[in-house]
């Protein structure tokens, strides 16, 4: 302060930052803050919607399922099921009247089936390839049945568009000694799963839903899907990758 010069009462006592705020600043209406923290916000979204299109992309899309208000999940998953396309009509090919497989996986089920018989097991066929249209009247008409809630019916057969069996490379089997157990946990306790277990793998067939699975599906030691070509591999990678 130069000498002679009056001094403000209280000057000095303000601090050096509010004494040289601009008063520019001072005067900033309050929408200007909205409509910064709103650009910053949709700049968040353009960002996220760059890095992860996909998964944003499922969550804002519709139900998958008519008549199923489930939504999928970030890995694409719907109650527990991955989705899966249906195979091509001229890929498929006749195992027994009325049930067809992925020629790949049939081929490889005839060698399977020969070397069971070889060792004494009778592996029957339950169920294989099940159109889109089919797999919507077994997972709808048996929840109304059984009185389930989709989640409880999720846990034993997938939604329409979410099943193994629609690729033509899933397939269900039976002890033909033992029909008892067909589609039963019980099946576990047969000669032809304990074959299974020990050989399955040499046909390239694996279990796709064993007990604790990484899916939440229930166990269902009766169910194993062909793996043994390039295309069934790709298939199935995202289920191979979550139960690792």
């Amino acid at each position: 302060m130069r000498p002679g010069a009056a001094m403000r009462p209280g000057a000095d006592d303000i601090p050096l930052a509010q004494r040289t705020i601009s008063p520019a600043l001072r005067r900033r209406p309050p929408w200007r803050f909205a409509i910064t923290a709103a650009g910053a916000a949709l700049l968040t979204v353009g960002a996220l919607v760059v890095v992860f299109p996909q998964p944003l992309r499922r969550l804002m899309a519709p139900p998958p399922v008519q008549g199923l208000q489930a939504r999928v999940g970030l890995d694409g998953r719907l109650l527990g099921h991955f989705p899966y396309g249906e195979a091509a009509t001229a890929d498929l090919v006749a195992i027994a009247p009325g049930v067809q497989l992925h020629r790949d996986a049939a081929a490889a089920l005839l060698r399977l089936q020969d070397a069971a018989a070889a060792d004494g097991i009778d592996l029957r066929v339950l169920s294989a390839y099940r159109s889109i249209d089919l797999q919507k009247q077994i997972f709808f008409d048996v929840k109304s049945e059984r009185n389930q809630s989709a989640l409880e019916r999720a846990q034993v057969s997938a939604p329409p568009g979410f099943s193994e069996h629609s690729t033509g490379y899933a397939v269900d089997l039976g002890d033909g000694r033992a029909p008892d157990t067909n589609l039963s946990a019980s099946f576990e306790s047969t000669p032809a799963f304990a074959w299974l277990q020990a050989h399955a793998n040499r046909f390239h067939f694996t279990l796709s839903f064993p007990a604790g699975n990484a899916q939440g599906v229930n166990y269902e030691p009766w169910h194993w899907r062909f793996e043994g070509s390039a295309e069934a591999l790709k298939t199935f990678e995202a289920a191979q990758r979550l139960n690792r």
